[in-house]
């Protein structure tokens, strides 16, 4: 009897959690169910990214009930970024979820995207916001404001995009790739290209628990992104530096006029102005280019991006490559 190769992938599912101890449970019932309809072999791959509470002893725990389960610890917190790069390098399957394990990615939307890529042959299937659920205006505005920004910038428009997505090998193997020690996988992943093919969904409340995404670590996300995928902050530089140049010339001869004419500026209200707005202009410049500089001296040093601690399978204290 021949052997369908498509039914017979295995899909790997990627789940980095930090301080989501009392989420584990709930959230691999719900994936083990919704992956059971799909008739598909399923390994869940979950990365406990350093959390203080008890994530890693449930994970332990489930992977001793579960077979399906793999477990990893990063040695300490290294972000959720570098929490998927753990989970990437290690998933095996043809075909990759990528999904937070907080709730707010809803495993019963599984068997739907499974079937899409199924029907269109499509090498990403991504899942698309039609709202941000339960959030604070604030955030709402930041989000709106950075991908904004960011299309502006680099062109990609990743407005209602999300990290949870299916992926087939081709498009895993090709963003395993990318070896930059500052991660951002969405914007990654939409770098590569690829067909993909959308699918909406609703943002659900949280099914316990705090999030640990505090504002400087949305702020900390959206730099890298930015600085990740446009050079034109630096390009602003230089622009304002010939701007400011034109301005000294003019405002120099009219000054100039002014003096030969008996007629000369008194005061130092101007000056101070000047120095004012030419001083900030310099220290916004100096933090673009030094913000560049940062993340050219992560990439030189070339640390592995994260340190894995243990697993449950037993392998301990093995860096990324």
């Amino acid at each position: 009897m021949d052997i369908d190769p498509v039914r017979s992938s295995l899909i790997s599912v990627v789940v980095p959690l930090f301080k989501e101890g009392a989420n584990v449970h709930p959230l691999l019932s719900g994936i083990t169910t919704a992956l059971a309809k799909t008739g598909y072999p399923f390994e869940l791959i979950l990365v406990d990214d350093g959390s203080p509470d008890d994530t890693w002893k449930v994970i332990s725990e489930e992977a001793q009930v579960l077979p399906s389960v793999r477990g990893f610890r990063l040695s300490r917190n290294f972000g959720k970024e570098l929490a998927l790069c753990a989970g990437l390098e290690r998933a095996r399957g043809n075909i990759v979820i990528v999904m937070d394990g907080d709730g707010q990615h809803p495993p019963a939307l599984l068997p739907d995207m499974v079937r899409l890529w199924q029907t269109t042959g499509a090498d990403i299937v991504e899942a698309f916001k039609i709202s941000r659920g339960r959030e604070s205006l604030s955030g709402k505005l930041g989000a709106l404001l950075f991908y904004v920004i960011l299309n502006k910038l680099a062109g990609f428009n990743l407005k209602g995009a999300s990290d949870f997505k299916l992926m087939n090998r081709q498009a895993v193997d090709a963003w395993l790739q990318m070896k930059e020690r500052n991660v951002f996988f969405r914007g990654m992943t939409a770098w590569l290209g690829f067909t993909r093919v959308q699918i909406p969904f609703e943002v659900p409340g949280r099914v316990g628990g705090e999030t640990g995404w505090s504002f400087l670590r949305r702020f900390e996300l959206a730099l890298t992104g930015i600085s990740a995928f446009s050079s034109l902050p630096l390009q602003f530089v230089t622009v304002a530096g010939l701007f400011f140049l034109m301005f000294s010339v003019v405002f120099g001869i009219y000054t100039l006029a002014l003096q030969l004419a008996g007629k000369s500026i008194s005061g130092f209200a101007t000056v101070i102005l000047l120095l004012l707005i030419i001083g900030s202009l310099l220290m916004i410049s100096l933090g673009i280019i030094g913000e560049y500089l940062a993340r050219i001296y992560e990439e030189v040093k070339h640390r592995p991006r994260y340190v894995i601690a243990s697993s449950t399978e037993s392998v301990t204290s093995q860096p990324s490559p």
